[in-house]
């Protein structure tokens, strides 16, 4: 009896002995499988890039040669995207207002039809001839304009807070075109943003300049 029983675990070993080496062979496929995978795993989780740094001033126009991205005074430094919009609103505006007062400088030190000839000397006394109905005029003509510069830009204070703009407003921008001057190419439009920056900037200075000579000499510039 001992030895059948011998005899038949022998066949019993013997046979499973194929199944075991399979199920080896298969376990070490497996392990060999997942090793291999997490390898690649690894070797495809490249570092993230960087963050790539914030456009210089928002990305506005304005960086040109040979100032480039002039900022002495680090106003921009810290400061979000709507204070530097506020920032480049008030430069624009008041470019534009010295471009016209540049012009109205030299035109009215010249050539001044109104008011019977009456309004002479230096620009910066043009001011106290000019009738009192004249200039009541303008502050209203510069209300209306200033008030439609704010609805077009800027959000309501009231529930939108103050100093705020527009999310989707581009400084300077307030649809007037009648000539339909505006480029409608990125480049071209970038092209002109600067143009005009640079005249408004050149104005600002000429306008100092002129009032500061007039003042000093009491003669007129043109």
């Amino acid at each position: 009896m001992a030895s059948l029983s011998m005899t038949s675990l022998s066949v019993r070993t013997f046979s499973n002995a194929p199944f075991q080496a399979k199920n080896q062979k298969t376990r070490a496929a497996s392990r060999a499988s997942r090793v291999v995978v997490a390898e690649a795993s690894e070797e495809s989780e490249e570092p993230a890039p960087a963050p790539a740094p914030p456009a210089w001033c928002a990305g506005l126009a304005g960086s040109t040669a040979p100032m480039g991205q002039f900022d002495p005074m680090n106003k921009l430094e810290g400061a979000d995207v709507n204070q530097i919009k506020l920032y480049r609103e008030a430069e624009i505006t008041h470019g534009r207002v010295s471009m016209l007062a540049v012009l109205g400088i030299a035109v009215g030190e010249n050539f001044n039809p109104l008011f019977d000839g009456k309004i002479t000397g230096p620009a910066i006394n043009h001011f106290q001839q000019v009738p009192e109905f004249f200039w009541t005029s303008v502050v209203f003509a510069i209300a209306c304009a200033e008030g439609f510069r704010l609805t077009k830009g800027w959000v309501n204070p009231v529930g939108g807070g103050l100093w705020a703009l527009r999310e989707n407003y581009s400084p300077g921008d307030l649809g007037f075109d009648p000539l339909g001057l505006k480029p409608t190419n990125a480049v071209e439009l970038t092209a002109r943003q600067n143009k005009e920056l640079n005249n408004g900037r050149l104005a600002m200075i000429a306008v100092a300049g002129i009032v500061v000579q007039e003042l000093i000499t009491g003669e007129k510039i043109f």
